[in-house]
């Protein structure tokens, strides 16, 4: 079984820390060349490269960011374990990782995990964003608590989880200013050869939308597509064009957007979930997500 070098993880962990080779061997109080070094082993040990070159000034690669995030969490961990030995509690001994699928949009990913937050002695919350099968092999190996989605966990994944249903919400489309009130009238036929943000093919509310579009026999103007839906906002905010949005943060989209309701369309709806490892939850603020959807917020 190979071992992996701490002292050279934490090299490379204060490396990218302090922005430089130079300020971490201070920081570190090594000579440059001994870190330099260092970060060259643990790369030949890992078999992948961490930085490339850009110019004189050292970028980190993908996977290096990826592994400094993993990093960040086994060194704050030190830092409790150090707590905990000294003989104190340790700031935060309960901790949720919470994975959050890049298409998850992001008021209803806040408005799901708001609840695990609060109480008496709230956890420690670490989100990661990306795409869900990135986060479900994260979660096989407990990298994750739980995952939250668009869509279930596709039986073809060969990995062992469990899909949690938090609830739906239908859709409502916005637009700013004057565009709003030319679309509002005659809705949804009003979107005809009207400019109209969507969000990115692959995401299940896109889908919906294609088939709703066909079967109202509508076309609309199509001039961005997004997989960031909170940048999809921001340019409906800027007045470009009108955009779809769950309806159940209607009320959120409206107060910091500035954005006013075209019309809504109940039949036009996403389901959330959260996957997990266990079929039945444990962890209390997996448990304080699932119950709060399902009675509050969906409910």
């Amino acid at each position: 079984m190979k071992w992996l070098n701490y002292h050279h993880l934490l090299y490379f962990w204060m490396t990218v820390k302090e922005g430089g080779v130079t300020a971490a061997a201070r920081k570190l109080r090594l000579a440059q060349p001994t870190v330099s070094g260092q970060l060259r082993e643990l790369e030949s040990q890992l078999g992948a490269a961490l930085f490339e070159r850009d110019g004189r000034a050292l970028r980190i690669t993908p996977i290096g960011r990826r592994i400094f995030e993993h990093a960040d969490e086994i060194f704050a961990l030190g830092e409790q374990i150090m707590s905990v030995a000294a003989g104190g509690k340790g700031e935060h001994e309960l901790r949720l990782v919470v994975g959050c699928a890049d298409v998850m949009p992001k008021l209803v990913a806040y408005r799901l995990v708001e609840p695990a937050l609060q109480g008496p002695e709230p956890p420690l919350l670490v989100v990661r964003q990306g795409p869900v099968d990135r986060l479900l092999a994260e979660l096989a190996v407990g990298a994750v608590d739980v995952v939250l989605a668009d869509a279930p966990m596709s039986p073809a994944v060969r990995i062992r989880g469990y899909n949690h249903l938090l609830g739906e919400s239908g859709t409502t489309f916005f637009a700013a200013g004057p565009l709003a009130g030319k679309l509002r009238r005659r809705f949804p036929q009003s979107l005809n050869d009207q400019p109209l943000l969507l969000p990115a093919p692959s995401t299940a509310l896109r889908r919906a939308l294609d088939q709703w579009f066909e079967t109202e026999d509508l076309h609309p103007r199509v001039v961005g597509q997004f997989d960031d839906s909170a940048l999809m906002k921001a340019f409906g905010q800027a007045g470009m064009a009108a955009f779809p949005a769950p309806s159940v943060i209607e009320p959120e989209i409206i107060r910091q957007y500035k954005v006013q309701v075209v019309g809504r369309v109940p039949t036009i709806y996403e389901r959330y979930y959260a996957i997990s490892a266990e079929r039945r939850l444990k962890h209390p603020g997996v448990l304080a997500i699932t119950n709060a959807a399902r009675t509050d917020l969906f409910g």
